[in-house]
């Protein structure tokens, strides 16, 4: 009997579950809200709840499954699959791995979801079976993943590939919520795309539909941004391009670090396509050593919000597989 492998993507707001093959083929998928009450303690419980009824649904046991892999947002100890801190489900010093090991009596491996994205994306997106990625997740946030030769950077402390918070506004940059200030979420994310064109706004003369667009609706999202440059609006552009220098500065030193073969940008925010990658690739270009100039690619994710299981799933065949 071929065993499916599980693959549980954990989010703050919903938790994404999938039953997928050893090929990475997506057999089934579904979500399930995530209770983040009483500091996150019935997470697992509902993972487990939530496995065993669409098993029941479909008509299969759980032997069907080799195991589970997990993305948590936070750093993980990988040794053991206790999350050091999840700020937003309340959980700190969290043995995430053995809970759920025994809500669902099948092993569990755990890291951490950025991570697991670019693992994904490595084995069925935009990585092409390339072994050296670095892959960044622009959302609400700034994710990242650092793949080398085929396995995942955690470093000493589950911190490696916290690509987020690589500075890149030494002075006067806005706070982080990492205590830091200046890093590159507080300028690439899309709550940072939307900071930097409020400050803009503020000091720009010249006409700007999204200067309307505030007056009218009371606020601006980065969708709002990307539809103003795609108009060629000014301050859009030039936000954009102020986007395009920090996160371009950012990759080029990590390109020149680790020379990857491909840096994948994923997220909501790479949704904006062209109209933001076009800065990101000429100042990546400006920044980096020619090497990595002419080795390294920057592509964009392809598999949206399933690579997160996938790269789950690709952790539970590697292993628990034969």
């Amino acid at each position: 009997m071929e065993k499916w492998l599980m693959g549980v993507d954990l989010g703050g707001t919903t938790t994404k579950l999938a039953f997928i093959n050893q090929y990475g083929e997506i057999q089934y998928k579904w979500e399930i809200a995530t209770d983040i009450t009483e500091s996150g303690k019935h997470i697992t419980t509902n993972i487990a709840k939530a496995i065993d009824t669409k098993l029941k649904e479909i008509g299969e046991s759980k032997s069907k499954l080799l195991g589970i892999g997990m993305g948590a947002p936070g750093p993980v100890n990988t040794a053991n699959g206790v999350i050091y801190e999840a700020v937003n489900l309340g959980w700190k010093n969290y043995p995430l791995k053995d809970l759920l090991e025994v809500e669902t009596n099948l092993p569990v491996i755990v890291d951490n979801d950025a991570n697991l994205a670019a693992l994904g994306e490595m084995w069925k997106g935009a990585g092409n079976g390339a072994k050296d990625i670095v892959c960044v997740t622009l959302g609400t946030g700034v994710g990242g993943g650092v793949i080398t030769n085929g396995s995942l950077v955690h470093g000493i402390s589950g911190a490696g590939g916290e690509i987020g918070h690589i500075t890149v506004v030494p002075e006067n940059g806005f706070d982080c919520n990492c205590g830091k200030k200046g890093c590159l979420e507080t300028v690439a994310s899309a709550t940072g795309i939307v900071r930097l064109t409020m400050e803009e706004i503020k000091k720009y003369n010249g006409v700007t539909i999204l200067k309307d667009h505030l007056e009218s609706v009371g606020s601006i999202s980065a969708k709002d941004v990307f539809d103003a440059a795609r108009k060629e609006d000014t301050l859009a552009k030039n936000v954009l391009d102020r986007v395009g220098f920090y996160l371009g500065l950012a990759l080029s030193n990590l390109g020149s670090a680790l020379n990857p073969e491909k840096i994948v940008i994923g997220g909501g925010v790479s949704k904006a396509g062209d109209i933001l990658l076009k800065s990101v690739q000429n100042y990546f270009e400006q920044f980096s050593f020619i090497r990595v100039k002419q080795s390294t690619k920057i592509a964009i994710a392809t598999l949206g919000n399933d690579a997160g299981v996938i790269g789950a799933a690709w952790l539970v065949k590697t292993n628990f597989g034969d």
